[in-house]
């Protein structure tokens, strides 16, 4: 094969294999090295699909059920033609692909159709493994015991919550950044990243995290909302700060709902400087606190009604424990409007 043709071939999504009458190959492209991490792009059949077996290609127990062998051996059978979906072990989990072979003269030509669209499946899914390990633990260990639910609407989404203890004091964040699935995904990585764990006060690390946002010299359309808080045992209060999110809602034990009221500007390039600062509220054991990102509040049913601040806190009414109003919650928005547009977090802690 000239170099032009293999340069073109290498450039293509489309996964590309010749193999000849003995099944080896004799050449692959790179989105096929690619798409099986191949680290030889002829030879052995095994080793360019990293089968994992260790011994001679087609004399092992297991090469008889090799499905990417038996359909080069259905093509030889059949004027070098063959058409199949393959599940193939990639990434820690079976995916499908459309494996179609038309003869080359003396050699098979394989091609994978959906290599591309396969490719990236996996790599979302990928994505979204690594979402799932910035949540936070399931328990609060020993700090304020608390309850979340983390749904996004796409496989990755932009919502970020955080529980984590500073200087002995339980400190939460809930962030939710501009626009859906994999550029949100990469914007909520950057808060996680660079949010200051180890700085008591809320004002002071959404300060931190605006001059380290505007580094980025994103556009206008891209910002981050968020809520930070941090719970004082011992003074039994709440210090917060918000940055153009769902204010904390805080249900007093048996003095109904106290919202809690902050207006300020998201994390944007919209005001350089602006000075966040920390306010407190006080809290009587009992108590439960509520950080909700907009997708709870602005989700809508059938009918274009939002399900709206006062169905959240209608629910929080009736429920006795933040993992008691995490379960209602969530059911309360299956029931209103079964599927959602927008990512769904919220976190709950018993005061």
């Amino acid at each position: 094969m000239s170099n032009f043709y293999r340069d073109i071939l290498g450039q293509i999504p489309t996964a590309v294999l010749v193999v000849d009458k003995k099944l080896r190959v004799r050449y692959c492209n790179r989105a096929l090295r690619d798409y099986f991490s191949a680290p030889v792009g002829k030879g052995a059949l095994r080793d360019v699909i990293r089968c994992g077996e260790h011994c001679e290609c087609g004399k092992g127990e297991k090469c008889a059920c090799c499905s990417m062998r038996n359909l080069f051996l259905e093509a030889a059978e059949n004027d070098g033609r063959a058409f199949r979906r393959l599940l193939l072990r990639s990434g820690g989990k079976d995916v499908p692909l459309t494996f179609r072979i038309q003869p080359l003269g003396k050699f098979y030509l394989g091609i994978v159709d959906n290599a591309y669209e396969t490719e990236i499946a996996r790599e979302m899914y990928s994505a979204y493994n690594i979402q799932q390990r910035l949540l936070p633990p399931a328990k609060s260990g020993d700090g304020v015991p608390y309850s979340f639910m983390f749904i996004p609407c796409r496989e990755i989404g932009g919502d970020l919550p955080d529980v984590y203890e500073a200087e002995g004091e339980t400190m939460a964040l809930l962030a939710d950044v501009s626009g859906k699935g994999i550029s949100a995904g990469m914007l909520s990585a950057f808060v996680k990243a660079g949010w200051d764990r180890s700085d008591p006060s809320p004002a002071r690390a959404l300060r931190g995290l605006n001059e380290k946002f505007r580094e980025l010299n994103l556009d206008e359309r891209s910002y981050v909302t968020a809520a930070a808080v941090r719970i004082e045992r011992g003074r039994r209060m709440i210090r917060y700060c918000v940055a153009g999110h769902n204010a904390p809602i805080l249900l007093k034990n048996g003095e109904g709902i106290d919202e809690i009221v902050m207006n300020s500007p998201p994390i944007s390039t919209w005001i350089p400087d602006f000075g966040y600062e920390d306010r407190s509220i006080a809290y009587r054991p009992g108590d439960i606190l509520v950080l909700l990102t907009d997708g709870v509040t602005e989700s809508r049913n059938d009918r274009g009604e939002q399900f709206s601040v006062e169905r959240v806190e209608a629910v929080l009414q009736k429920s006795g424990s933040a993992e008691q109003f995490i379960k209602r919650l969530k059911s309360a928005l299956e029931e209103f409007c079964g599927t959602f547009d927008d990512d769904i977090t919220a976190i709950a802690f018993d005061l």
